[in-house]
């Protein structure tokens, strides 16, 4: 493929901002569409706190898709960030893909959601996301009802975990895109490194594993990475889960290790099928109270 300035005849090339609120499926669908795991999936809402780009690239053109984190009430200046991330993202991008979770109930977070979108200037797709989940009958009056609320380009029902109707979404989405070169070379998925990759997958594992408040007030840095020495050996990852209170850190760690441990064993078989090579985690575990609320940690976690 012509990855230079000239872009190949008819080749397009653009920017499409995902965007809803918690657990509308987002990063379900931006994992379905890349085809590998770029974003961490979770049914816990606020998974996602950062902006982070997909990328697809096919011979008629390239997507760079970017997922952001859901839309809520802040409450914190770490979710205060994340929403103006967001914002932010919905004026820099080419398309708008709003995804709805066809069972939400339509409340004050939905219309806030379709206020963001209005009047943006950007042509916006809806996305009518787990379809797979509600009677077909009910399919066209809903579709009716979000044609009243706001001007949409097109509007797809999709199931974003079983893939349903994503092909006709990606042909609409290559028709609407500008002509243009690649904004990343042929080979890319996304814009984050290694590093920032292995810390989301451990807090995908704690995540999944813990209750209550403390997935909102767990965050992971990875300290250190040592490449092998030799081929064959193993990446050797060094990373620190923060929580909020005292209290969390014996549910993190679990009675003798055992949470840590299976938070550990799972993320790094997920870290060492990403890196294509063994990997050795170490994790440790560490108090920070108010973290959410201070700057030098979150400009660390990279929420910006």
């Amino acid at each position: 493929m012509n990855t230079s300035a000239d872009p190949v005849d008819g080749f397009r090339s653009g920017t499409v901002a995902l965007i809803g609120r918690p657990n509308a499926g987002k990063s379900t669908l931006l994992n379905r569409l890349v085809g590998v795991k770029v974003s961490i999936v979770s049914d816990k809402p606020q998974t996602t706190r950062h902006r982070i780009h997909g990328v697809v690239t096919e011979d008629r053109g390239q997507v760079v898709f970017v997922d952001t984190p859901g839309v809520h009430r802040p409450l914190y200046k770490m979710n205060r960030r994340m929403m103006d991330t967001t914002r932010q993202v919905l004026h820099e991008v080419d398309l708008v893909a709003l995804l709805v979770d066809v069972a939400e109930s339509r409340g004050r977070g939905l219309t806030y959601l379709l206020e963001l979108v209005k009047d943006l200037g950007t042509p916006v797709l809806l996305l009518l996301n787990k379809v797979d989940k509600i009677d077909k009958l009910d399919l066209l009056p809903l579709i009716a009802w979000f044609s009243e609320q706001a001007e949409f380009a097109e509007i797809f029902p999709v199931s974003a975990l079983k893939g349903d109707n994503c092909g006709a979404l990606m042909n609409a989405v290559l028709t609407r895109l500008p002509l243009g070169p690649p904004m990343f070379p042929e080979e890319a998925l996304t814009d984050r490194s290694e590093r920032f990759l292995a810390a989301e997958l451990v807090r995908e594992q704690l995540l999944n594993r813990t209750r209550e408040e403390l997935p909102y007030t767990t965050a992971v840095t990875v300290d250190q990475w040592t490449e092998p020495e030799r081929e064959g050996g193993s990446v050797v990852i060094n990373a620190t889960i923060y929580v909020d209170r005292p209290t969390q850190k014996p549910i993190v760690i679990g009675k003798g290790g055992k949470m840590l441990r299976a938070v550990g064993q799972a993320a790094r078989m997920q870290i060492a099928e990403l890196l294509g090579r063994p990997v050795h985690l170490e994790l440790w575990v560490k108090v920070k109270p108010s973290w959410r609320e201070q700057a030098p940690i979150l400009d660390m976690l990279e929420i910006q």
